[in-house]
């Protein structure tokens, strides 16, 4: 399966400056399998995972993480040739021997030449122990498979084309618009992990993909017990399933089950934070950039890291959208909004960590709430998302008339046809690469 992260991996590859590299997201998004890939374009490819060859882990607990010493080692071990420059070098699950973190500095200093990778379900966890080698090791952050990967995944190469090629001040034919819809609800359906698109292209069983999402959420609950305490296991399990239940809305700890209090509950949901299983979308006032300068870190909504693990935990009926995509577009409308956040992840800039914001105002009589802001160059770009036709955009306009020096146009994503009138850009909700994504060439990879 392509996707827009293999561009980024080949562009490290041929940077002569290459530092080490961390691949960081969740469990299940495909870090393995995009750096496998990665490693068909070299020589040779060495891979060692920490948590199955427990062989392996000593050689990063030496005193000294003397580098050629490691590769020695490891060389040896696995009956392969490590030669720098010709072989690429995979450390998997690489958050279960932290020393080994701090010792892909000592890979980049002392064996520039040497391509080395380290990839981790829950790396983000012993970085917060062990520390980041700054300016020694850099970063790709991968998330679920978006939209435009799904239909690269199902083969719809001319769907993706249709999109990435629309004119956005100009309506599409409606024959290709309702197509690219029907494609859409396939996506909200199936949803990005990659393992469960790979079946729906291959099989198209739904429930086979059903199943997948089955076992992906017992995952997750699985690796509860490895980044909490015990007694903190319990007060996960009530988090995690609230999450969907208040998509859309300002997360309340008073909605989740039991009688628990915010201080037990606060640091689970920071912890599913950290494994990349949620995603707050943090209140900032909206005033300039960065957007992150003014926030209420208390005020915030959430979602799980896939539009389909969301609808799946809360016992939907997933079908449904294939056989009646409209009324679900209205019924499900705090959904869509979760779909149009996990687009903005996943085709944000994948060597930073991306934040998400909204934004509202607090004033009777004069309420008002925009789902996203994000910034486009120096501008601000508030971002509605409507699942029916003909709702209204006052909250976007009175955002725009407030803040007319930092924002010149607000978006709406919605299932209508392209349209621009005055300062409101409506978008359908297919089209969200093409009006987000800054760098072109990571989707024409997805052609290739």
């Amino acid at each position: 399966m392509k996707r827009l992260i293999d561009y980024y991996l080949k562009e490290w590859k041929n940077d002569r400056y290459r530092t080490a590299l961390l691949l960081r997201g969740a469990r299940q998004v495909g870090k393995t399998y995009a750096v496998r890939n990665l490693g068909e374009t070299y020589e040779s490819f060495v891979e060692v995972n920490l948590e199955k060859m427990r062989k392996a882990t000593p050689i990063f607990e030496q005193g000294n993480l003397e580098p050629k010493q490691i590769l020695k080692d490891l060389s040896i071990l696995l009956n392969k040739d490590i030669i720098p420059g010709k072989t690429l070098l995979f450390i998997d699950e690489i958050q279960k021997v932290p020393s080994a973190i701090t010792a892909l500095r000592y890979f980049y200093e002392e064996i520039p030449e040497l391509h080395v990778i380290g990839a981790g379900s829950l790396l983000d966890f012993a970085i917060e122990t062990e520390g980041m080698p700054v300016g020694r090791v850099e970063s790709l952050y991968m998330y679920p498979v978006s939209f435009i990967e799904f239909l690269a995944a199902t083969k719809n190469y001319l769907a993706l084309k249709e999109i990435m090629n629309q004119e956005a001040d100009q309506p599409i034919s409606e024959v290709i618009h309702n197509k690219l819809l029907e494609h859409l609800t396939e996506y909200l359906a199936i949803g990005g992990m990659p393992k469960a698109v790979e079946v729906w292209a291959e099989t198209k069983d739904f429930r086979a993909c059903a199943k997948v999402h089955q076992k992906i959420i017992s995952t997750y609950k699985q690796d509860f017990s490895k980044y909490a305490k015990t007694k903190q296991i319990k007060y996960l399990e009530n988090v995690f399933k609230s999450i969907p239940r208040q998509i859309g809305s300002k997360f309340k700890y008073t909605e989740i089950e039991g009688e628990f209090r915010k201080r037990e509950l606060s640091p689970v949901l920071d912890k599913l934070e950290i494994a990349g299983v949620a995603h707050k979308i943090v209140r900032t006032s909206g005033n300039g950039i960065p957007l992150g300068a003014e926030t209420y870190f208390d005020d915030y909504k959430i979602f799980l890291l896939d539009i389909a693990i969301n609808q799946t935990v809360l016992g939907l009926k997933l079908g449904e959208w294939l056989l009646n995509p409209l009324k679900q577009f209205v019924n499900r409308g705090n959904f869509t909004e979760a779909f149009v956040g996990q687009e903005l992840l996943a085709y944000s800039n994948p060597f930073e960590k991306e934040q998400l914001y909204f934004w509202r105002r607090n004033v009777k009589g004069s309420e008002a709430e925009v789902d996203y802001l994000i910034q486009k160059n120096q501008d601000i770009i508030p971002i509605e998302v409507k699942s029916a036709e003909g709702t209204r955009l006052k909250s976007m306009q009175m955002f725009l008339d407030l803040h007319s020096n930092t924002s010149s146009y607000g978006i709406r994503f919605s299932t209508n046809n392209y349209s621009i009138f005055d300062k409101i850009h409506s978008y359908p909700l297919y089209s969200i690469a093409k009006t987000i994504v800054e760098n072109k060439k990571s989707i024409n990879e997805l052609l290739i």
